[in-house]
């Protein structure tokens, strides 16, 4: 779908409505990438703006990077398409392109945030017009679900990744608002990685009130305690060595049947019948008994082992007088 554009136009930039600004991402370093772009090979692709009524002012519908960047360099005026037609029309024509830069999945729920809410269009009508399901303007919408502001602002900022903000921003906030808020709080004075989010989030699922409030208050004292645990971890492997690490593996192997003979009563003889586990089990005592042969082998027959006292390699004591002359030479 596509909105009838006029020819492009130089436009001064302080004639530009950023009326949907809240719905884009702000990325400081996209920014900084494509000033350098635009300083050495001009604006290459035309900002999109809509005229309002009476043709003033004109609304920005695509090309708030470029314009933070044309900003950036001291710029005054932009190269901007103007198009013809209602600005629900160029916003979901601009939401529907598959050319330029994609956008973030909580860009796109901005955005068909500003249609449903905004302007007035139905989930309906966005998806047939954007070229989408309904079920796909449902999940967009879902993604703000529970989001508060404070959320959302730090994701536009580059403080917080779209993946945190819904994946554990989201549903901590649905669970436990103060905890959330806690939590944002913490992490603008001490970012963390997406990485260490996720393991803070797994922790903090399975602890206890106590601790979930220590959590909470103090995300950094985790990292901290998480990077000593993860260091001690592998010293305990660097002094173990080869043979440490197999040890470990079979204690961790006992204790995977332990957990496994646990679970038997609760087992369905229609769904595992006793053909199955009878099987599964052959497979079982043969890979034991393999590693156990194994592991026997290597004990007996240690390349590494001191060679037993009394026996000499054939060339033993030669060695010691290889720079000597030969006998007959010194007579």
């Amino acid at each position: 779908m596509e909105a009838l554009a006029t020819a492009c136009l130089e436009v001064d930039l302080h004639r530009l409505e950023l009326r949907f600004a809240s719905a884009r991402l702000i990325e400081p370093r996209a920014v900084e990438q494509l000033a350098r772009s635009i300083e050495r090979c001009g604006q290459l692709i035309p900002c999109i703006a809509v005229p309002e009524a009476g043709g003033e002012p004109l609304v920005l519908v695509d090309g708030y990077r470029r314009v933070a960047a044309l900003r950036r360099l001291g710029r005054d005026t932009a190269a901007v398409e103007c198009w013809a037609g209602d600005l629900a029309h160029a916003l979901v024509s601009v939401l529907a392109r598959a050319q330029g830069r994609p956008f973030a999945a909580i860009e796109e729920a901005l955005l068909v945030r500003e249609l449903v809410c905004g302007l007035g269009l139905s989930q309906h009508e966005v998806g047939a017009r954007c070229g989408r399901d309904v079920s796909w303007v449902s999940r967009r919408l879902q993604l703000l679900t529970g989001l508060p502001d404070a959320i959302l602002g730090a994701v536009r900022e580059g403080r917080l990744s779209s993946w945190a903000a819904t994946r554990i921003l989201a549903p901590l906030a649905r669970a436990n608002p103060e905890h959330a808020e806690q939590l944002m709080s913490a992490l603008r004075a001490t970012p963390l990685s997406t990485r260490v989010l996720r393991r803070w989030f797994e922790h903090y699922q399975s602890a206890d009130r106590a601790t979930r409030e220590r959590l909470v208050a103090h995300p950094s004292l985790f990292v901290e305690a998480l990077h000593e645990r993860d260091e001690r971890r592998t010293l305990e492997r660097l002094r173990a060595g080869p043979e440490g690490e197999c040890l470990a593996e079979l204690y961790r192997i006992a204790a995977s049947i332990a957990g496994l003979r646990k679970r038997l009563p609760r087992l369905c003889a229609k769904r595992f019948p006793e053909e199955a586990l009878g099987l599964a089990f052959e497979r079982l005592q043969a890979a034991v008994a393999a590693l156990q042969n194994d592991l026997k082998g290597y004990a007996e027959n240690d390349p590494h082992r001191d060679p037993p006292r009394g026996t000499h390699p054939p060339s033993a004591g030669s060695d010691l007088a290889r720079d000597q002359p030969a006998a007959a030479a010194l007579a």
